[in-house]
């Protein structure tokens, strides 16, 4: 049977060069690079080399990245990091549309006392500036808003909102894990404090990813234990998995302007194609300002869950939104935040594509999806 992937927004396949990268240090180079010996300095080399790739697709310097063994941790260790480090200060600013990741944190800080802020958005997606610029207060650590959403792709304006956070004097951390290599990141110019990335969305394995912390920042580490990475981060280095996160940041770097055109031409047709074939569906999300490979659409009264069943049947690997929230028949919490109605909602799909699908796949999805959701409004219990 012929598989169609598209759900890359949860997880990537890890690209052959990056495999082969790996390959030596799960094998003959399996030297511990804390080590004082040669035997460990070569493995050191290859860990501060992929430091070094990292930065360069970021706009960064090579010290200012910790690598971390997910995208959940670095968001756990930045929000705090930021509330250890300023003490008197008693409240978080974030959104309704955030990663589990982030959400939950907050969430269980506020069960500690903090006061959190979860800014709302209108039916696109999008932030209003206004109502963040005034959250923001004296009180305020932590400013921690995703750089793009991993439901329905909307990029937010980062750059405006980090600016006004550095005038305030307010720490400023994006979650930039569906971000990275599909969209250009440089902190050079972008005013962020902290970032993170996760490799399992960027073709690199799962179990891998970095914290970004701008030089000069202060920083309270959530691992503690030895002294790698220069005591920000304890616990011996996942070499194997930190080359192979290198290799895939250059990949990135090679492939992003290739993938932010062919990609997104294949997502438009994609999506252009279940519109006019399917009555009573919907976009969501704000189409002039998302990732490339991202489209997020709602069929009126089809659950969402049987969708995706019933794809899956037909080697069409898709999701209902993020692969953290999976297997909740709720809709997800970012489309009730925009307010789409729940006919909609419920039978949300998310169609995420990557440089390794093609034009021929497109065409089988559009070949066989009319029919699903024929099939399954014939037998919907879902009327109005």
């Amino acid at each position: 049977m012929q598989v169609v992937y598209l759900d890359n927004n949860a997880t990537t396949a890890v690209a052959p060069q990056v495999l082969e990268a790996m390959l030596p240090y799960l094998g003959d180079l399996y030297g511990n690079p804390s080590s004082m010996h040669t035997f460990g300095g070569q493995v050191a080399e290859a860990v501060d080399t992929s430091r070094e790739q990292i930065a360069a697709l970021l706009g960064a310097e090579p010290d200012e990245i910790i690598f971390t063994a997910s995208g959940s941790e670095g968001d756990n260790t930045a929000i705090w990091s930021a509330l250890q480090s300023r003490p008197e200060r008693r409240h978080i600013v974030t959104t309704r549309v955030e990663h589990p990741a982030v959400l939950s944190v907050c969430r269980y800080w506020e069960t500690q006392g903090y006061r959190v802020t979860m800014l709302g958005v209108d039916s696109k997606g999008r932030l209003d500036l206004e109502e963040y610029a005034a959250t923001i207060g004296d009180d305020t650590a932590i400013v921690s808003i995703m750089f793009a959403n991993n439901e329905v792709g909307n990029i937010y304006p980062i750059q405006e909102m980090a600016e006004l956070a550095r005038e305030r004097g307010v720490l400023f951390h994006t979650d930039a894990v569906q971000a990275v290599g599909k969209i250009p990141i440089d902190l050079h110019h972008l005013p962020v404090d902290m970032l993170t990335l996760s490799g399992h969305k960027i073709n690199a394995p799962k179990g891998i990813g970095a914290l970004y912390v701008r030089k000069g920042v202060r920083f309270r580490p959530l691992v503690r234990g030895g002294h790698q990475e220069r005591g920000r981060r304890a616990g011996t280095e996942n070499v194997p998995y930190i080359v192979g996160l290198g290799v895939a940041a250059q990949l990135c770097a090679k492939f992003m302007q290739e993938e932010r055109v062919d990609v997104a031409r294949l997502r438009d047709k994609l999506e252009y194609g279940l519109l006019e074939r399917i009555p009573e569906c919907r976009v969501n999300g704000d189409i002039e300002h998302r990732l490339p490979n991202t489209s997020n659409i709602s069929f009126k009264n089809v659950e969402g869950e049987a969708i995706l069943l019933m794809l899956d049947r037909l080697g069409i690997a898709a999701s209902s939104g993020s692969a953290c929230t999976s297997g909740s028949l709720e809709p997800s919490h970012v489309l009730r935040a925009m307010g789409v109605p729940f006919n909609y909602a419920h039978g949300s799909i998310r169609l995420s594509l990557s440089r390794y699908n093609t034009a021929e796949e497109i065409d089988y999805v559009l070949d066989k999806f009319p029919g699903v959701i024929e099939t399954l409004r014939a037998i919907s219990p879902f009327k109005g």
